[in-house]
């Protein structure tokens, strides 16, 4: 770690509180705001965190489906937490992965649909911001394109993206595939990020 983000680190009152309540990650306060303001997630849900690691979001979404939810993790590396029961890591490059699998990681007798799909997916960073644009577009469109396969009617959506080049056709291309759509900068991110989350309520059959 540098010396410049172990700094930010210590100073960064998301990173304290994350740390101080267990959490993989400060990126959960992200999902919380989102959940609290959008009614995301509810006990007894299906659900698909793709990108998943380190792990905050898949903690709160489990915390929040409770024993008779599901959650289902996708990651190109395993996690380094400990799972709840009610949760399954599927090791996999998002871009390849065949759709069934992920369905396939549901406890057989769960094995229908999400309720709802969330992605905190970024790209491997070159420095280079249109090309990281880019890239954060294709792994959106790719998440879109998993939860109109696999998400139930009328569940939610929940996707990172970064602001620039392709921002305005992946927005179209949401609004085509859900009845309600909203863009978000929650409180955690950072100042100097460009990111962004697409919200998407009540998917169209």
């Amino acid at each position: 770690m540098s010396r410049l983000k172990d700094r930010r680190q210590r100073h960064d009152p998301f990173y304290k509180r994350a740390k101080q309540e267990s959490y993989a990650a400060r990126s959960v306060y992200k999902l919380q705001e989102l959940d609290q303001r959008f009614k995301l997630l509810r006990a007894g849900q299906r659900v698909l965190d793709l990108g998943c690691r380190p792990g905050s979001w898949l903690q709160h979404a489990c915390e929040r489906v409770g024993p008779k939810g599901f959650v289902v993790g996708l990651d190109r590396e395993p996690l380094e937490i400990a799972l709840p029961p009610q949760a399954r890591v599927v090791v996999g490059d998002v871009l390849t992965i065949d759709p069934a699998e992920l369905l396939g990681a549901l406890p057989e007798e769960q094995r229908a649909c999400f309720h709802v799909v969330l992605s905190d997916m970024a790209p491997d960073t070159t420095g280079v911001p249109f090309t990281d644009q880019v890239r954060s577009v294709e792994l959106f469109l790719r998440a879109l394109e998993l939860a109109r396969a696999l998400s139930c009617p009328a569940s939610a959506f929940v996707a990172k993206i970064f602001m620039g080049e392709g921002f305005d056709e992946a927005v179209r291309q949401l609004k085509a595939a859900y009845e309600q759509t909203k863009t978000v900068r929650p409180e955690a991110t950072r100042k100097s990020s460009t990111e962004l989350y697409l919200v998407a309520l009540r998917r169209k059959v």
